[in-house]
């Protein structure tokens, strides 16, 4: 059987065709696969010149089943946009460590702040009651608030936004919210929201004020919108300390408690494309049924014993 020969210019040939091709996966995922769509891209340059305000996410957050995985998708957004800095305040007298582990797993240790404090029991949820019927979040977002009026330089500009764990967020959106000019609230549509597919700002004939609002739900409150469409310019929770949450409100009246101190209509900042793109959507994660886990727990065992789900 006659062997076959490679000769040293094939193997240059060869070489030389590898090296292309090597180059040219390099260039498509540089261009693609790490730096994203085109705005992602100008937001990462503009990110290295230090031409972007840093954006505070307060999120709070309580211990139940769906908890390490509503948090594990909203780390996904702070891998991607590089001026994110997450608070997340967690109904608890301390903080714990599923929490501290994830945000180490995904890198983010160092772009967020664990604070922690407990709901009084008269304001919390019981396991049959209706999410509607209490507040939620009002002494975590207000030691938020505490926390960023003791900690960030008022002076710096920055953008403060309550993102709540369990909605879907665009990467977009935070690309706009970096748009904030100081001294303003910037404003957006809400997807999937108050009986709506979408709640949104109606916009003057130039698309540039706010004249009024689509909401179907309570249509009477003076910002009756979700806590996900707006953000707000750091520099007025230091003009206005007073502007907190609160225990003392009607039913969908949270939005309107903070704003009703830092803006009115005609001052909100409308963004995402004069209010036409849907960039946020007020999804809610389904109870887990966990009928045979229950079952397993009455026989003194677990399905996750020594697991962390």
């Amino acid at each position: 059987m006659s062997e076959m020969r490679i000769r040293p210019r094939q193997v240059l040939i060869l070489i030389i065709v590898f090296l292309v091709v090597l180059l040219m996966v390099h260039r498509n995922c540089k261009s693609t696969c790490v730096t994203g769509p085109e705005y992602l891209q100008a937001m990462y340059v503009m990110q290295q010149n230090e031409e972007l305000p840093k954006i505070y996410a307060i999120t709070p957050t309580y211990a139940r089943p769906q908890q390490k995985a509503e948090l594990t998708r909203l780390s996904q957004i702070f891998m991607l946009v590089p001026n994110l800095h997450w608070i997340i305040v967690e109904d608890s007298n301390n903080s714990t460590q599923l929490v501290r582990n994830l945000l180490e797993k995904s890198g983010l240790t160092q772009r967020s702040s664990m604070l922690h404090i407990k709901t009084p029991a008269a304001f919390k949820l019981q396991n049959k009651d209706p999410n509607w019927i209490k507040p939620r979040g009002v002494e975590q977002r207000n030691l938020a608030l505490n926390w960023l009026r003791t900690n960030v330089d008022p002076d710096k500009h920055s953008i403060v936004y309550f993102m709540d764990d369990d909605n879907a967020y665009s990467v977009e959106l935070f690309v706009e919210m970096s748009k904030t000019k100081a001294g303003r609230v910037s404003i957006w549509p809400v997807g999937l929201v108050g009986g709506l597919m979408v709640e949104k700002p109606i916009l003057n004939t130039d698309q540039t004020q706010v004249i009024g609002f689509n909401s179907a739900w309570r249509p009477e409150r003076p910002f009756p919108i979700d806590m996900a469409a707006f953000a707000i310019s750091i520099d007025l929770l230091f003009k206005f300390p007073q502007a907190v949450f609160s225990y003392e409100v009607q039913r969908g009246y949270q939005e309107t408690e903070i704003l009703r101190h830092l803006t009115t209509r005609q001052q909100l900042q409308p963004l995402a494309n004069q209010c036409r793109d849907v960039l946020v959507w007020h999804t809610r994660t389904e109870k887990t049924k966990l009928t045979a886990e229950e079952a397993l727990n009455k026989q003194g065992k677990r399905s996750d014993d020594g697991l962390e789900v």
